[in-house]
């Protein structure tokens, strides 16, 4: 079987072996794939694995040999879904393999934002607490998580592990959801999407982006937020509208937020969030840890295992 991988540079930049696939068939790695290279490159490849290389109806209609595509990510917007039914055309993805690594994510935000150990150290070496007079230097407040309010728009796998992390830090934790609230993780309770937002110390996005979603948080919702609330967000970019955000930090409407997404990636030079008042950013990398994306190669070759078996599974096409 030829196997090609369009863009896998982003799950493996080279501190990973290919092997669980390379034993499952002839591999073809490329980094990365332009629009108009994708046809060249997959032609002959009964499966084809992607992470954000977009493979449309046209696409798919113009490669005979294709019968699989693994997509490396849970989302599979990229795939032209119909497209593939119609063709008969496999197509699975990798659920729930950085659960935990985005979870984490979230707190090492959160942590920054309330400890700044990284703005202390940055002190240290320029010399700050050598020339204290006191056994001890700060410049601004640090806050305590227990007994904070933390707000969960979002009760998936990632939302429920970020309850946990809450709980363990001896917060309250209420949560959107569609969930009843009898199925609620213990120690969670449930809130109107306005409520959540107008109570919380902190609020953390983990639902999915539609249409419903899309800028969920807008000027309306960060007014009716704290001033000292923090938000976080490791979901989906565009559940924010930038522009309201900015302003809101800036006049200091709330406190902090703390981002691993953005709408546009990468962002453009005048986004007004790079430039924020207590607006801290990392370029989506909450699922990148080395667990999390080694488990994503093994879930990928179980997954075209499973089909070569006859078995296909995380098939998102049927």
């Amino acid at each position: 079987m030829k196997i090609t991988v369009l863009d896998g540079y982003g799950m493996n930049p080279g501190d990973m072996s290919w092997s669980p696939l390379e034993q499952l068939g002839q591999l073809t790695v490329y980094d990365r794939t332009a629009p108009s290279e994708i046809l060249s490159r997959a032609a002959g490849s009964e499966a084809l694995l992607t992470n954000k290389t977009v493979l449309t109806a046209e696409t798919l209609r113009s490669l005979p040999d294709l019968k699989y595509i693994g997509v490396l990510a849970t989302g599979y917007n990229v795939v032209d879904i119909p497209a593939a039914r119609e063709l008969g055309i496999v197509v699975t993805n990798i659920p729930a393999y950085s659960t935990d690594s985005v979870a984490q994510m979230v707190f090492a935000h959160l942590l920054a934002i309330t400890v700044r150990a990284e703005h202390y150290t940055a002190e240290n070496r320029r010399g700050r607490w050598s020339e204290n007079p006191d056994f001890c230097y700060w410049d601004s407040p640090l806050h305590e998580l227990a007994g904070k309010t933390f707000g969960i728009v979002g009760l998936g796998n990632i939302g429920q592990a970020v309850s946990r992390i809450a709980l363990a830090f001896g917060m309250k934790v209420k949560a959107y959801t569609s969930k009843s609230p009898d199925s609620l993780p213990a120690g969670v309770s449930k809130a109107g999407l306005d409520e959540l937002f107008a109570t919380s110390d902190i609020v953390s996005l983990h639902c999915p982006l539609t249409d419903s979603t899309r800028h969920m948080v807008d000027a309306r919702r960060l007014a009716g937020m704290k001033p000292t609330a923090i938000l976080i967000n490791t979901g989906r970019g565009p559940l924010i509208d930038e522009h309201a955000l900015a302003e809101a930090l800036d006049s200091g409407s709330i406190h902090a937020a703390g981002l691993d997404v953005l709408s546009t990636e990468p962002p453009a030079a005048d986004n007004p969030l790079l430039k924020a008042r207590n607006c801290f950013i990392t370029p989506h990398l909450g699922w990148a840890t080395r667990e999390a994306r080694e488990r994503l190669m093994q879930i990928a070759a179980d997954n075209l295992r499973a089909y070569i078996a006859g078995t296909p599974r995380n098939n998102v096409a049927r």
